[in-house]
């Protein structure tokens, strides 16, 4: 039988495959094995078989496969970004059938279904990856080695066992409590629940699919008859009402009578035993019940999705990440580093305040470093208390912030002019004044960059927050175009707050 991956593993010599080390000694999968299923495939065959964990599998996947990778290069404690990195475009062309959203949707499908998988690298004539090819998790077997742990792996395919070096294959896996080897699959820990939702489904679909939804019960035939008579009433009974999956007695004796000895759906609980069992596949996968449950409030379907985000998706994107980089990056020249773009929802008060906190005992570079990933500017080793001066007034608190800029020249002659609101305001927002004083406010930066000691700017309208904001962003602008985007984002910012 043809494959395509046998055009993949090329022989060294060009006289037959390599000779596989060891290949008695492989080390064992972890059993497997469900009722009525052969071990091999058998997981593949429960996810398409149970609704349940499909959805859970595919929601994971496809969230993860939704995620921007980003190749960073480390200078020190920096971490800067590199556009087009070879690995990157290798990601995003994997081989000529797959695309990126694809090959991370079956790692992370495989991964949650199996606790394994792999990636075999095809390499160029330079020994660097040129293509990557998923395998089959249940088609891998690893070869142990006493000293470096794992001699190789064997690619079981059309009844050929394909011996492959450990720098061709890149093993994600689970962590697994007893197994040096293969990594624990969740379905594993889902086995109860999803057997007996299956049970459930399968004698729903015997009740009603197959038998008509004809009870379970006992035939008692009192009274004495003749074996043809009796056999005659089994005949018709059984072919009146009976059914493969009935259990159904025939007795004999004086009359005839009928006992039920089946259960109905509500005897059984049998929506409530379905829910229960939805939700704890769904909960050992991670996933809150609030994103699939159609009685979910918005306001409980948003905790979901930030939980789903926080603690189920973004650990399984560090992990894959992780092994990224210590598997594939050492291919190239270099110190790098790959990560997911971090997508975990943040608070944006809470992090004002950090900020505000930060302000006596870090720098402004240290500030554009660790909260705007900007690079550090010649005028930034000082303090931003000192560079951001904000005067208040002395009375009831009723009168306008008056916000001062930053006395220290910047780079070419320049200084960034920053602001910091700190007199309590109005409350109430009124947006066409926010966009005046947001349109005066730019006018007058942009007038008097480069200037030293310009005249205080009053700040009257605007909320605390967004000149905070405003004020931290220009903290980052080296030049009148940086500080024009500044403004252009806080237009955008003032357009999505709610007007009384």
């Amino acid at each position: 039988m043809f494959n395509w991956l046998t055009n993949l593993f090329v022989p060294r010599r060009g006289r037959g495959l390599r000779p596989a080390p060891h290949l008695e000694a492989v080390a064992r999968h972890n059993a497997f094995a469900w009722p009525n299923l052969a071990e091999t495939g058998a997981q593949t065959h429960v996810y398409s078989q149970s609704p349940w964990v499909f959805v859970a599998i595919n929601r994971i996947a496809e969230a993860a496969a939704l995620v921007p990778l980003r190749v960073l290069r480390l200078e020190g404690e920096r971490r800067v970004e590199v556009q087009n990195h070879p690995l990157e475009t290798l990601l995003d062309a994997p081989n000529p059938y797959l695309s990126r959203f694809e090959l991370i949707e079956q790692t992370i499908g495989m991964l949650e279904l199996t606790g394994n998988a792999y990636w075999f690298l095809a390499g160029d004539a330079a020994g660097v990856p040129a293509q990557i090819w998923p395998l089959r998790p249940d088609r891998v077997s690893i070869v142990p080695d006493p000293l470096e742990s794992v001699k190789g792996y064997l690619y079981e395919i059309d009844g050929q066992r394909i011996p492959l070096d450990p720098v061709e294959v890149v093993h994600f896996k689970r962590w697994h409590p007893a197994n040096d080897y293969y990594g624990l699959s969740a379905l594993e820990a889902a086995r109860l629940a999803v057997q007996s939702d299956r049970a459930m489904a399968q004698w729903n679909y015997n009740t009603f699919g197959q038998d008509n939804g004809v009870p379970a019960g006992i035939v008692s035939i009192q009274g004495g008859v003749s074996d043809a008579d009796y056999e005659r009433v089994k005949r018709e009974w059984r072919a009146s009402f009976g059914g493969g999956q009935r259990r159904t007695a025939v007795l004999r004796g004086e009359a005839i009578q009928w006992q039920n000895i089946g259960l109905n759906h509500n005897e059984l609980d049998f929506l409530k035993g379905r829910e229960a069992h939805r939700d704890a596949i769904l909960n050992i996968f991670g996933i809150p019940v609030g994103l699939i449950s159609h009685n979910a409030t918005e306001a409980n379907a948003t905790v979901a999705e930030r939980q789903f985000i926080e603690r189920t998706l973004w650990p399984k994107l560090v992990r894959l990440s992780q092994k990224i980089t210590q598997e594939l990056l050492p291919f190239w020249p270099g110190t790098h580093q790959v990560i997911f773009e971090d997508i975990r929802p943040t608070d944006t008060q809470a992090r004002l305040e950090e900020i505000r906190t930060a302000y006596p005992v870090l720098t402004i570079n240290e500030i554009r470093q660790r909260y705007f990933q900007l690079p550090a500017v010649t005028w930034g080793e000082m303090a931003v208390e000192s560079s951001v001066v904000s005067s208040q007034s002395s009375d009831s608190g009723n009168q306008p912030a008056t916000i001062k800029a930053d006395n220290t020249p910047g780079e070419a002659g320049h200084r960034p002019y920053t602001a910091l609101s700190t007199v309590p305001q109005d409350t109430t927002l009124k947006t066409q004044d926010c966009i005046d004083e947001l349109a005066r406010w730019e006018r007058f930066t942009l007038k008097r960059w480069g200037q030293a000691n310009p005249r205080p700017f009053e700040v009257r309208a605007l909320p605390d927050e967004l000149a905070f904001e405003i004020t931290a962003e220009l903290l980052g602008a080296d030049t009148p175009e940086a500080a024009r985007a500044v403004f252009h984002s806080a237009r955008e910012r003032l357009a999505g707050l709610e007007t009384p």
